[in-house]
């Protein structure tokens, strides 16, 4: 058992009171919230709902109208996304199962924002360098990473690249359980993420902020 959950799991009366007295979602965020960990026994993929909150927050702050979503799930995060960047804006997820992907479409639909959602499908490494290579690079204002763990490191520079400055990048999963505290811990994905915690605390292009919410959350200021 992790030695930390996602907010939707845990039973500490403190962040469950922080988040009842914060959070405010949609009807339709929480039927696909619902959904989600009711249809899937890995439903601890979809985002702390805390974090996409916070992450709504930030986007609509420095009024993000183009959003990167690395690892889409079900969608929450790129439904989240898209009621945050406004009548004109887009999110472009990337994820390699379809599937998954497919059954947030009808809650999409419901909150009137299908048709801002761009879904890339295939390795993330790929489809980031696509938009690099058609010219796209600082045209983004927002990006969220939340895939597979070992190409963390990969996704953020191509994220780098394609997010102005200015923009924010935020990073889940970055506490992995509690496993990046334990040096016996030494799993590919949890070597993975020490490394890249490492190498963002001494990476001066972003300014950090390593939140302890969820399953952890860096959020990365481009300068």
């Amino acid at each position: 058992m992790s030695k930390l959950d996602k907010t939707y799991l845990v039973s500490d009366v403190c962040v469950k009171y922080a988040a009842a007295h914060s959070l405010r979602p949609t009807e339709v965020e929480k039927e696909l919230q619902d959904y989600t960990q009711k249809n899937f026994k890995n439903n601890g993929m979809m985002g702390a709902p805390v974090s996409l909150h916070l992450m709504g927050n930030l986007m609509r702050i420095i009024g993000a109208k183009r959003v990167l979503d690395v690892g889409v799930f079900t969608g929450s995060s790129s439904l989240a996304a898209a009621l945050a960047v406004g009548e004109q804006g887009e999110v472009h997820g990337f994820d390699i199962n379809e599937d998954y992907v497919k059954c947030g479409y009808p809650f999409f639909e419901k909150a009137g924002v299908r048709d801002k959602f761009h879904l890339h499908i295939g390795p993330a490494n790929d489809s980031l360098q696509k938009l690099i290579d058609e010219g796209q690079s600082g045209t983004f204002d927002f990006a969220f990473i939340d895939a597979d763990k070992v190409n963390y490191w990969n996704y953020y520079e191509k994220c780098l690249q394609l997010v102005r400055k200015g923009g924010i990048i935020a990073v889940d999963n970055t506490l992995w359980g509690g496993e990046v505290t334990d040096d016996s811990a030494n799993s590919e994905s949890t070597l993975a993420l020490k490394d890249f915690n490492k190498k963002i605390h001494q990476d001066l292009r972003v300014r950090v902020s390593f939140l302890t919410m969820g399953d952890g959350l860096s959020l990365l200021f481009i300068v």
